[in-house]
């Protein structure tokens, strides 16, 4: 799970993290309070008033501002809030902005000298180990760095039984270059983010910049975090960290009926129990010359219930051309699944989009036999290939 900037420092703060005051807000006078609250608090005299999404990039849109007054901080939150915000992340249809961040301005006059670092904590899925990649290069998009000045990209390895170790940390305040009090800083500062993205679980921990002050402090100026979901029964508290406004509402749909659900950009639906046949799936959509609209599982009890629901989430993507079930039958019959597909069908209505359906499996052929019996606008197949040259045949046309 995605969670806002502001809620990612909260995280990082309660492990040791350094990071600057910030409030969040949803009008221009919650913001100016905001700033009030923290030039008493920190005594600052300047704000940054952030956008609160889940994409990065948000600077470089508009939604980045720093105010030296409490006009400037209204005028910025008054810009921001409701405005549509379009970054590389979030692709040209942006995110509305409900919320911003005002915090306090961390590149204070004499800190000019200070300098940016990037560093993110993650899972190496080929070695099956943690893994903390840095850069002096912050501030820019990693994608850029690696592209361009791949030597400055450093990886330390943390081996799983102990954990991030201090001479880790140090080396990797010594890649980055640093020296006195700012290498003791930066080394507090590597080991409070890795218990940070252990404590949390974390899936992915990003600060992008870590910046070290003219005063040599080290701390995290902006952090994306993503949440294990799998985890949150260790975290009940997580649960409130979601914000359905950034989620996309066809995922938000098929949540209430326990579908896995994941929006693409293609023409052809698919509707699949399990999650390796679904990858199948889309090969074979790809494979037919066509492009995969979602990926929808619908896990290991498929039924009228969850088939039309799921057909119903399809179905409001227009650019879905034709819908592939692709349903194999262990524990459920295929023939059940069949009955829920045309039951399914009645009780939608009318669909003008072609429906395949293959099942494999527990009275693979009873089910064939209902679906080719049923009078209505819905193709079977039994193997691979059927499906495949259907999908194809319906493309074509």
């Amino acid at each position: 799970m995605n969670i806002h900037e502001y809620q990612a420092a909260e995280i990082l703060k309660k492990h040791g993290v350094q990071v600057p005051e910030g409030i969040v807000a949803v009008t221009p006078e919650e913001a100016v309070n905001a700033a009030k609250v923290l030039s008493d608090k920190t005594g600052t005299k300047a704000w940054v008033v952030k956008a609160q999404i889940h994409a990065g990039g948000r600077g470089k849109g508009g939604g980045v501002k720093v105010a030296k007054t409490l006009a400037e901080v209204k005028k910025a939150a008054s810009e921001i809030l409701g405005m549509n915000l379009v970054t590389h992340q979030t692709g040209s249809e942006g995110k509305l902005v409900h919320k911003v961040l005002v915090a306090q301005n961390i590149y204070y006059p004499g800190n000019y000298t200070s300098e940016e670092f990037y560093m993110s904590v993650l899972l190496d899925r080929n070695t099956g180990r943690n893994i903390i990649m840095y850069s002096p290069e912050g501030g820019m998009d990693i994608e850029e760095v690696a592209s361009k000045m791949p030597h400055k990209i450093f990886r330390e390895e943390i081996h799983p039984g102990v954990g991030v170790q201090a001479f880790q940390a140090r080396k990797i305040a010594f890649n980055l270059g640093l020296s006195g009090k700012a290498f003791k800083e930066m080394t507090k500062f590597v080991l409070s983010l890795y218990e940070a993205y252990v404590g949390s679980d974390a899936a992915m921990l990003e600060i992008n910049p870590v910046l070290k002050t003219s005063d040599e402090k080290v701390l995290a100026a902006d952090a994306k975090v993503i949440l294990d979901d799998n985890a949150f029964y260790r975290h009940p508290d997580y649960e409130s960290m979601r914000d359905l406004n950034e989620e996309d509402p066809a995922e938000i749909e098929a949540g209430k009926s326990n579908l896995n659900f994941v929006k693409l950009d293609g023409n052809v639906g698919c509707m699949v129990n399990g999650a390796g046949l679904a990858m199948a799936t889309m090969d074979i959509i790809k494979l037919s010359g066509g492009e995969p609209a979602n990926f929808l599982d619908v896990g290991g009890g498929a039924n009228a219930k969850t088939v039309e629901a799921g057909l119903k989430i399809i179905l409001n993507d227009e650019n879905v051309k034709a819908i592939l079930i692709n349903i194999f039958g262990g524990i459920v019959r295929c023939d059940r699944v069949a009955e829920g597909v045309v039951d399914a069908y009645k009780n939608i209505g009318e669909i003008s989009v072609p429906i395949i359906v293959r099942l494999q499996g527990t009275n693979a052929e009873g089910g064939k036999e209902i679906i080719d019996q049923s009078g209505l606008k819905v193709y079977s197949a039994i193997t691979l290939q059927e499906a495949a040259d259907l999908v194809q045949n319906i493309l074509k046309d």
